[in-house]
């Protein structure tokens, strides 16, 4: 009881201190050096030093981030992705309709047509626009060229999303030591691009940069000079994560994301691995909105089964979670000392950021290229949830009541 008293006062101390005016750190803190938007970085700041090792609290405490355009401006995934269709490094599958549970017989006679089927050779998208095409819009709009559904039937929309679980599903059959050889190729080619700079994939414009944001690799150097475990969660392949991860001193065992099943030779299957008491699936549970939560639980925290899909108790959650999108809202919510938001205008997230109902929630813009202020209240008490069947509705506070529209006040 004494233990849990403890708990309770330091929670409700540091969201009495996070929500006060920003102090100056120690000087013998670890400190950040850069430039944040208006007091973010003087919150920052107070978190490290109120969890890190100049409290001299037991333990190490969490920080969490997403990765994708979190860390760096634009996604990685993707950066592989089009390499990997630059050169000829995708495999052919036996079948399109066995790549996912969910293509629609649309979408699995467009990839036929334009792509082939047949296993043991690589998809020749150098020099075949049409499977480029075919293939870049069911990831990007889950649909067919012509404007079919690529993915149909019934699936957890807070637990997955079909077009996310395709990327890895999409390189079953080579290893993970591949599928990361690709990753380092679109790395280094990324990087040197110009920023903004963009390339023509079959007939798509697409992003040729990537660039590492300053300030993140700033605070994630500083939460482990200050002692913190730093995580990366993220709704990409684990291979081509990991391999990013790497850049701002993040280890593979620091990595979460989605985790293919390999088969007997140690290649990658269209089936990956399970959270909160689901086994291998073929992309039902994903990292994605509270696929997160479930995998920051299990993977960081040790909770198995159903318990993994809740809120757990304040010791055992981040003291710190970053992210830009609705994917990442829910485990960034659970953050126990900021929770760290880039406006890139999703209305979830940015929601319950302006909402603000802990005091804790921090929004920068994006550090590249910030968005322009958004026109209109975000609808916040109509469609800013993403319910579980798919359809949406208005955001609630966890007292029930309904969060009122948000003006964009951030950019």
């Amino acid at each position: 009881m004494r233990q849990l008293l403890a708990w309770t006062l330091a929670a409700a101390a540091t969201a009495t201190t996070l929500a006060a005016a920003p102090t100056t750190a120690a000087p013998d803190c670890p400190r950040l050096t850069a430039r944040w938007y208006g007091d973010n970085r003087a919150h920052l700041q107070r978190v490290i030093d109120e969890r890190g090792s100049c409290s001299r609290a037991a333990g190490r405490p969490v920080a969490v981030f997403d990765w994708d355009n979190t860390v760096t401006k634009n996604d990685v995934t993707d950066a592989t992705l089009s390499w990997a269709l630059r050169h000829d490094a995708l495999p052919r599958p036996a079948r399109w309709r066995d790549t996912s549970p969910w293509l629609t017989p649309a979408a699995d006679k467009a990839l036929t047509a334009a792509c082939g089927s047949g296993a043991g050779v690589p998809l020749r998208t150098s020099a075949d626009p049409r499977c480029t095409d075919e293939i870049l819009d069911i990831r990007e709009r889950a649909t067919t060229t012509s404007g079919a559904p690529a993915f149909a039937g019934t699936w957890n929309h807070r637990r997955t999303i079909p077009q996310y679980a395709w990327i890895p599903q999409l390189f079953a059959g080579r290893t993970p030591a591949e599928l990361a050889f690709y990753a380092r190729e679109a790395r280094a080619e990324a990087l040197a691009a110009p920023i903004g700079a963009t390339r023509t994939l079959g007939t798509h414009t697409v992003p040729a940069a990537v660039r590492y944001y300053t300030q993140q690799r700033d605070l994630i150097h500083t939460l482990h000079r200050a002692g913190f475990d730093v995580y990366i969660v993220s709704a990409g392949s684990q291979p081509i994560t990991e391999v990013w991860a790497r850049g701002v001193g993040i280890d593979p065992a620091h990595t979460i994301a989605i985790r293919s099943v390999l088969d007997r030779r140690g290649r990658l299957t269209v089936w990956n691995q399970g959270c909160g008491g689901a086994g291998p699936t073929r992309g039902a549970v994903i990292p994605y909105i509270d696929g997160k939560r479930c995998w920051t639980n299990q993977e960081i925290y040790g909770v198995h089964g159903a318990a993994a899909w809740r809120r757990q108790p304040w010791p055992r959650r981040p003291a710190l979670a970053a992210g830009d999108a609705d994917t990442d809202v829910t485990f960034v919510g659970d953050a126990t000392g900021a929770h760290l938001v880039l406006n890139r205008g999703k209305p979830e997230l940015m929601c319950r950021a302006y909402d603000d109902a802990d005091g804790r929630w921090l929004v920068n813009p994006m550090f590249i290229d910030p968005l322009p202020r958004r026109a209109n209240p975000y609808p916040c008490s109509t469609t800013a949830y993403n319910a579980p069947d798919g359809s949406r509705g208005p955001l609630r506070r966890e007292d029930g009541s309904t969060v009122p529209d948000q003006r964009d006040t951030v950019h």
